[in-house]
Parts: C-alpha cells; sequence; structure tokens
C-alpha cells in the first residue's frame, strides 16, 4: 500500500474511532443522568475536558454542543419554560471549543435575551456571550450590531448601544444602513423610530426564516401601538365638536377627521369600542403589541407567526392615519 493511502486510512479509522467515542461518551453521560428528562441531560461541563476527549476535533466537538444548545432551547421553548438553567454553559462550551463559531454568538445570545417563554430571560448572560464573541472576533461587525441590539431593548442603555453600532459601522462588510442606525443614536431619535429602524435592519440583515418573522411582528407591533393612540385621540376630537362618541370610524371619515377606515397590520378593520376606545380584531396574528389589545384577552404563550410571510416587504397594508 502506498504511503499516502496508508494514512489515508490510518486517519480514517481514526476518525472513524473518534465519532464511536464521541457516542459512547454521551450516552454514558445521559445515563448517569437517567432519572433526569431528555431536556435536562447533562454535559461534561469542563471544557477542557471534552477539548482533551476530541482529539483534536475541537470544531466537530463544537458543532456536537451546539446541536444540544439549540435542541435544549427548542425543546425548553416548545414547551413554555420559565427557566433555561442549562443553556448559558451549553453556549459558553460550545464557544470555548470554536470561538470562531458566530451562529453560536448570534443565536445564543437571540436565546437568552428575550423574557420567558420566548426566551431565557437572561440579558446579562446574553451581552457576556457576545462580548466573548467580540473578543475572537474583532471585525465581525455582526457582533457589534447585536450588542448595540442588546444593549439599546434589554438594558436601555443607549449610549453604550450608540457606540456598539458605531463601531459595527465602521468594519468591513457592515450593512450600509447601520450607519443610519448609528448616526440615528447619535442624535438621540425618538425611542419608537429607533425601535423600527433596528427592527428594519434585523429583518435586511438576516437570512433566517424566523428571525425575520420576528422583526416583521415587532414591526406590526409598533405600528399598532402609534395608531391605537392616534385613533382615540381622534375620537376624542370629535366627541368634543359634537358632544358624543362615534359609533364608527364613518362618522370620523364623514367629519374629515379620517380619509378612510383604518386598517391594522393584518388588513383587518379596528374596532371602535363604545367606551371610545380601539381595539384590535386577532390580537393573536399580532404579538407584541402593547396597544389595542382587547379586554380579557389572554395572549398564547408562544407568539403566533403563522401568518407573517417573512418573505415579503417589510411594509404593511395598513392605510396611514392622515
Amino acid at each position: 500500500m502506498k504511503p499516502s493511502l496508508r494514512t489515508t486510512a490510518i486517519a480514517s479509522v481514526l476518525l472513524v474511532a473518534f465519532l464511536a467515542g464521541v457516542v459512547v461518551t454521551l450516552n454514558l453521560v445521559d445515563r448517569e443522568r437517567g432519572h433526569a428528562t431528555l431536556k435536562e441531560v447533562l454535559y461534561i461541563s469542563s471544557p477542557k475536558v471534552v477539548k482533551r476527549l476530541s482529539l483534536g476535533y475541537t470544531g466537530l466537538m463544537a458543532d456536537i454542543y451546539w446541536t444540544r444548545a439549540v435542541q435544549y432551547f427548542g425543546a425548553q421553548h416548545h414547551a413554555g419554560a420559565e427557566e433555561y438553567k442549562l443553556l448559558p454553559a451549553l453556549l459558553d462550551i460550545t464557544t470555548d471549543l470554536d470561538p470562531k463559531l458566530l451562529v453560536a454568538y448570534r443565536f445564543g445570545a437571540n436565546f437568552l435575551s428575550p423574557r420567558p417563554p420566548n426566551g431565557a430571560g437572561q440579558p446579562e448572560q446574553a451581552l457576556a456571550l457576545i462580548q466573548k464573541g467580540i473578543l475572537a472576533n474583532p471585525r465581525e461587525w455582526t457582533l457589534y450590531y447585536d450588542l448595540g441590539f442588546i444593549y439599546y431593548f434589554e438594558f436601555h442603555d443607549y449610549a453604550k448601544a450608540a457606540q456598539a453600532f458605531q463601531q459595527s459601522s465602521t468594519l468591513p462588510n457592515a450593512h450600509p444602513f447601520v450607519q443610519v442606525v448609528a448616526a440615528t443614536m447619535a442624535q438621540h431619535a425618538g425611542e419608537s423610530q429607533m425601535a423600527r429602524m433596528l427592527w428594519t435592519t434585523t429583518f435586511e440583515t438576516t437570512k433566517d426564516r424566523q428571525i425575520k418573522q420576528n422583526a416583521i411582528a415587532h414591526l406590526r407591533a409598533l405600528m399598532v401601538d402609534e395608531v391605537v393612540p392616534e385613533l382615540e385621540k381622534r375620537v376624542q376630537a370629535y366627541r368634543q365638536r359634537t358632544g358624543h362618541l362615534p359609533g364608527s370610524f364613518e362618522e370620523l371619515v364623514r367629519a374629515g377627521l379620517l380619509r378612510g377606515i383604518p386598517l391594522d397590520p393584518t388588513g383587518r378593520p379596528y374596532r371602535l369600542m363604545p367606551d371610545g376606545t380601539v381595539e384590535v380584531r386577532k390580537a393573536d396574528e399580532l404579538p407584541f403589541i402593547t396597544k389595542g389589545i382587547p379586554e380579557n384577552y389572554t395572549p398564547p404563550e408562544l407568539p403566533n407567526f403563522k401568518n407573517i410571510n417573512p418573505d415579503a416587504p417589510v411594509g404593511t397594508s395598513a392605510q396611514p392615519i392622515s
């Protein structure tokens, strides 16, 4: 046998043995935790130990641990769990094994930040994970963008958010819209305007379908939260003018206070209530709204994205208020 073929054969045998060893190791660990549920299966908690067991295949082990992190989060998320105790350690081990695995930092932070049941409700851990990623990948603009995103939404630290967005905008291959975000932050834009820009940038810079759906859902919610108070203001203007509340939006149109029947982002007319408040008709299709929520409405455990097409433009069919 030629030396090159012999080397290839030996390497193949070693790789197969390594993979078999990984399977055996994980099974042994899982067996030791036989009293735990599947979603609580323990892992080898030391990255150093895992690196030694990997026989140099740290990238492969990182992929395995990343898969376990995704599976763990998915199981907890599906169950509407309030706790994600193992998630930070799983993500930490994954990124220790492969510091260049950007998906683990970005998606991991997205798993950690939101409040339960949409996420782990651990923004401090998300912040630490992104900062760890920046130390290992200082020229990756997306990590600085994620850092600013967390500072803005989770900590309301607008100065640090502005600094992070500015750093992101100066790095190679940064999306041009990040420069607009950084400039707007520097001008101390209104919170609603800034939130819209951030979610628009998230929508435009990701290829992941679920993240796109999430961004659109937040953009829709922002629109509803702006439109509902404006509609209620015009209802009160009608009351001041006529001495009574309108019975429908048609009356506002005839009074010149609206140019048409207002539609929410799903294309449905808003509902005008007898007390002059305004509600949406299908709150389940508009997760994240804080205005226009029907009385006694109980939101589902998980947001409903089924009617949101992430491939459609970010715009909405709703009519502007004028």
